[in-house]
């Protein structure tokens, strides 16, 4: 059996694993899925007047939508740095490094089970967003484009995740990431426009990696889509994706060395 298919196959394995723990301890989904539900109505009923900065026709559930997607991407990472490092401090992959698997199979199957974990919660929270009157535009291309883009915000925050876990010696080392993916979609064009804003918060909100990626995805599901905006979330996502995994790499070959 050639190195790729064993890869592979160990891959699959522990993926299976991270899924497994997901079914056995449900209430993971049920909060994924609820505390994206939380923030929609609270900005939709109770802050919506915030709405004032948006075009008089402008629903404001439909603006605020594409954010809570983005927010449910980063709740779900966060989920997934604890994860990991949970099995990092209880010396579960110190076990898996005695084993005959791929090392990086430990890591593909963190991020792909984050993957069907968050895209499953993002489905039920838009499910939600249009019982509450979500009522997005896209045909079926572009709703394929929107959830191309997703897939890449998941992967990008699940690598940043996975060596933040690694990484961390105790939970309480999370709390710097959990943070920032956490609070950082807040000073973007989140909830409100960015030229509502103040001129020093504006130039942040707008250069932030969150902004483009909120701005492509309200364009597809409501609207056009801003010139760029799409290009630049497509390389924000790529390039922390490739920034975690490389990092990963880093922190697994020298756990083996040593």
């Amino acid at each position: 059996m050639s190195t790729m298919t064993l890869a592979v196959r160990d891959s699959a394995t522990m993926t299976r694993r991270s899924l497994r723990h997901v079914l056995r301890y449900p209430v993971t989904l049920v909060v994924a899925v609820a505390v994206p539900v939380l923030l929609l109505l609270l900005f939709v009923g109770v802050f919506g007047a915030l709405k004032a900065g948006l075009p008089a026709h402008a629903s404001y559930i439909n603006y605020v939508m594409p954010a809570i997607i983005v927010m449910t991407a980063g709740y779900g990472s966060s989920v997934t740095a604890q994860g990991v490092n949970r099995d990092s401090t209880e010396g579960i992959i110190a076990r898996f490094r005695t084993m005959a698997i791929s090392p990086t199979s430990m890591l593909n199957g963190y991020v792909l089970s984050a993957l069907a974990r968050t895209l499953v919660s993002a489905a039920l929270v838009i499910a939600v967003a249009i019982g509450l009157g979500f009522r997005p535009t896209a045909d079926a291309g572009r709703w394929l484009a929107a959830a191309g883009i997703t897939v890449l915000l998941v992967l990008a925050l699940t690598w940043l995740a996975v060596p933040f876990g690694l990484a961390s010696k105790t939970a309480e080392g999370l709390t710097g990431f959990i943070l920032i993916v956490q609070l950082l979609p807040f000073i973007s064009s989140a909830f409100v426009p960015t030229g509502q804003m103040s001129a020093g918060v504006r130039w942040f909100a707008a250069h932030e990696p969150f902004t483009p990626v909120i701005d492509t995805l309200r364009g597809l599901l409501t609207g056009s889509v801003p010139g760029g905006t799409t290009l630049t979330a497509v390389i924000w996502c790529a390039g922390l994706a490739v920034a975690g995994y490389l990092w990963a790499r880093v922190l697994v070959r020298r756990d083996l060395n040593r």
